[in-house]
């Protein structure tokens, strides 16, 4: 079964950084959409950064754009996430999702949570003021 497992939460200070990471197994990075969403306590899952097969297309939310970067690390089979300047305003669990295989991803939807099947635990970011 599929299997996408994040690590890399914690507690940071407002203007640092953390990299999180989403481990697969039985589904290869690269070869469909993935994404990275959030929600924090009494709001909706909001997505933040989507990438596409192969990397060729990035998406993000411009809530987190110019501070977060999405990549693949196709070796280790992990999407990561990089979190820089991080604001107060970014706490939340962080998820991964991916798209199953050989589905088409419907241009406009990227960052919506219904155009992805597999979803990890999350791993929870805490930022302070």
């Amino acid at each position: 079964a599929v299997q996408l497992v994040e690590s890399g939460g914690g507690s940071v200070q407002a203007g640092g950084s953390l990299s999180l990471s989403c481990a697969a197994s039985e589904y290869t990075v690269g070869s469909t959409w993935m994404a990275w969403f959030r929600q924090a306590p009494g709001k909706e899952r909001e997505g933040i950064a989507g990438i596409s097969r192969g990397g060729n297309t990035i998406i993000y939310a411009d809530s987190v754009k110019g501070r977060f970067t999405i990549s693949q690390d196709r070796s280790k089979n992990t999407l990561i996430l990089q979190m820089n300047s991080l604001k107060p305003e970014d706490s939340a669990m962080y998820y991964c999702a991916g798209k199953r295989f050989g589905i088409a991803m419907t241009p406009g939807n990227e960052l919506k949570a219904p155009s992805y099947d597999y979803w990890g635990q999350g791993t929870q970011v805490t930022v302070s003021s």
